[in-house]
């Protein structure tokens, strides 16, 4: 089993960090659901915040393109876990690969390799929830 131990946070296949990258392999809505803050908020960064969107936008965003990915490679490899007060910063690299059903009918391979940052927020001492960093 892989772990991670960063600023008192464990990371392992079998807790939270690993439990999110699990579900967005297998692309299960529920069980990434599960894994959000109903606070949740993404800001897009643009300055007319038409991009912005909160947790019923997330779900539906899910929906949406999961419907077109047939099948997901995603590796998160930690570089910071940092606690604020009630809040947990995850500054991670992620190497995705995913299949997108064409609309020919054909299927096609994409990757991209990006830094991200999930943040997410304590609940009941020994929970996470994610704020935002989907």
């Amino acid at each position: 089993m892989r772990r991670n131990v960063l600023a008192g946070i464990e990371c392992a296949d079998d807790l939270f960090c690993e439990r999110y990258r699990h579900a967005l392999e297998r692309k299960d809505i529920v069980e990434l659901l599960k894994l959000v803050s109903p606070n949740y908020y993404e800001d897009g960064g643009t300055p007319s915040g038409e991009d912005d969107y909160d947790y019923n936008g997330l779900k539906e965003r899910l929906i949406k393109n999961f419907s077109r990915v047939s099948s997901i490679r995603y590796e998160i490899f930690y570089k910071r876990i940092k606690r604020e007060k009630n809040r947990v910063l995850v500054d991670y690299t992620y190497n995705a690969s995913y299949q997108i059903k064409m609309s020919d009918g054909s299927t096609q391979w994409f990757s991209t390799t990006q830094d991200n940052r999930l943040v997410l927020e304590i609940v009941n001492n020994d929970q996470f929830r994610i704020l935002s960093g989907l």
